[in-house]
């Protein structure tokens, strides 16, 4: 039987997984990486631990699943997103990658939209200027770095820099490449007119290829070293949540994703371009080809939920239980007899876009105990969502149901109220694979064991049967409750209480 290999590149580790062609999981492996905080706000890893962490899953992987490496007929790759990788002429690393959530590029963000207009940038790519973005990267590369910038040839994104590992290919996907600030979404292709305003030659990027298109191939020396087969076809893959999506098998309109990790995301595919006037909401290709998708994301998601069981039950560790922390909340009424929480103790960024912004407890009285702190905790994470799921909607776009990954849907009374607050059906997956998952289906499509996406994902994503439908008495009486949560950012906002910077 042939199998699929996926390769994730996410932050805290390289996980490869390798499934069958009905998408039966044969064995998985991962290996951690540790990350870099030279100063305050910056964020670094050294690319060659990535490669070395590679071939540590990929040889754990292939001694676990015990095939010969020739029944292996094309892997994908995903990864975190927004990395810069700067290579010299010899595709040597020069420096270490600047990450997704290195903060360190705001002046460069003020920049690109004094160079290019904030209104026309988000009408080529999609997205306004922020500090994770890989373009302000560069600019910054230029400005602190010139010694380390006149060395640059090429740059890639992270899971590219394991495609040039393993096949000597410089190349990247539209997903992962949407996230640059350098593409044109309609075109599917760099943007020439940024890369000059910019002053990026073009010939230091990649080319780019559509996600399930082959964008390489494994060569001897990568064989020798990782135990695949020479010659293994490598597809373009995708950035880590366009690849979520593909293993939930959310591929067109009509069905969107609710990861609830640490942060909180709402990914809405569309059939074609939609940009959120407001930049808001993000726009990026999706994998699957010629297609597109919306995204919103909150930053403390179940962030707050873990800040909260540590502050009120002094947890010195992360035990993972929070069963017992959240079961008293179930017997508190909706809305928590007037007490509100806001989650943004990261500041937040849908819809707001506000690093100053800051968390609360709202309405607290003498007759609150921790379980009225708690569900305010969940419902207060719930209209979060609610202010991205308002925006999707307000552009045409709602998904009839949304699959939902991640560990705060492991929680049944915080699906229930998400449910609530949404007004829309979630469905859980039978097994949540990840990201990678969604590397190998997208690999199975370039291999051609699949004709395209939509069959990749009708033969190998597994579903729970039952979609938890909104209760709707919960739904008519969280309606009022958001209106009044609703009310609450512009307020303190107004009120001067965030101090800016």
């Amino acid at each position: 039987m042939p199998y699929l290999v996926g390769i994730d590149v996410s932050t805290t580790a390289v996980k490869a997984v390798m499934i069958d062609l009905h998408g039966e999981l044969v064995g998985s492996a991962s290996t951690p990486l540790s990350l870099s905080t030279p100063r305050p706000g910056w964020s670094e890893q050294d690319p060659s631990d990535w490669w070395e962490a590679t071939i540590t899953s990929l040889r754990a992987l292939l001694n676990r699943a015990n095939i010969t490496p020739e029944k292996i007929v094309s892997l994908g790759l995903t990864g975190q997103m927004h990395g810069a990788v700067f290579l010299d002429a010899k595709g040597d690393i020069i420096r270490p990658a600047i990450l997704w959530n290195d903060a360190r590029t705001a002046t460069q963000c003020a920049e690109i939209n004094d160079l290019v207009g904030a209104d026309h940038l988000r009408e080529i790519t999609g997205n306004p200027a922020l500090v994770g973005f890989q373009a302000p990267k560069i600019l910054w590369l230029k400005e602190h770095e010139p010694e380390n910038y006149a060395k640059v040839r090429h740059i890639l994104l992270p899971k590219d820099y394991i495609r040039y590992r393993l096949s000597g290919e410089l190349a990247t996907d539209t997903s992962d490449a949407a996230g640059t600030l350098l593409l044109d979404l309609a075109k599917r292709a760099w943007s020439d007119e940024i890369l000059s305003t910019l002053g990026i030659p073009r010939d230091w990027l990649p080319d780019i290829f559509e996600g399930p298109e082959v964008a390489g191939h494994v060569t001897s020396g990568a064989a020798q070293i990782t135990g695949l087969a020479a010659g293994t076809p490598i597809v373009a893959g995708a950035g880590d949540n366009a690849a979520a999506a593909i293993g939930c098998g959310v591929v067109s309109e009509g069905t969107g994703l609710l990861s609830l990790g640490t942060s909180g995301v709402i990914f809405a595919p569309t059939d074609t371009l939609r940009i959120d006037p407001t930049g808001a909401l993000h726009a990026f290709c999706h994998a699957v080809p010629e297609a597109y998708h919306l995204m919103g994301v909150i930053l403390s998601a179940g962030g707050s939920l873990r800040w909260a069981r540590d502050i009120l039950l002094n947890v010195q560790s992360d035990t993972g239980d929070y069963g017992a922390f959240i079961e008293p909340a179930k017997r508190v009424a909706p809305g928590s007899e007037g007490l509100f929480f806001l989650p943004y103790l990261a500041g937040e960024r849908t819809p707001h876009m506000d690093p100053a912004a800051r968390g609360a407890w709202i309405g607290l009285s003498l007759a609150h105990r921790r379980e009225h702190l708690v569900r305010a905790v969940l419902e207060g994470v719930a209209f979060a969502l609610r202010d991205t799921w308002e925006r999707v909607k307000t552009l045409g776009i709602a998904p009839t149901v949304l699959r939902v990954i991640g560990g705060g849907t492991k929680s049944a009374v915080w699906r229930e109220i998400i449910a609530a607050v949404l007004d829309v059906p979630l469905q859980r997956l039978a097994i949540d694979k990840g990201a990678a998952f969604g590397a190998a289906i997208l690999a199975g499509v370039g291999a051609g064991v699949y004709a395209d996406v939509e069959e990749s994902v009708a033969r190998t994503v597994k579903l729970d049967d039952d979609l938890e439908r909104p209760i709707p008495s919960l739904v008519e009486q969280y309606e009022g409750i958001y209106r009044k949560y609703a009310s609450l950012y512009p307020a303190l906002k107004a009120s001067g209480v965030w101090k800016e910077g």
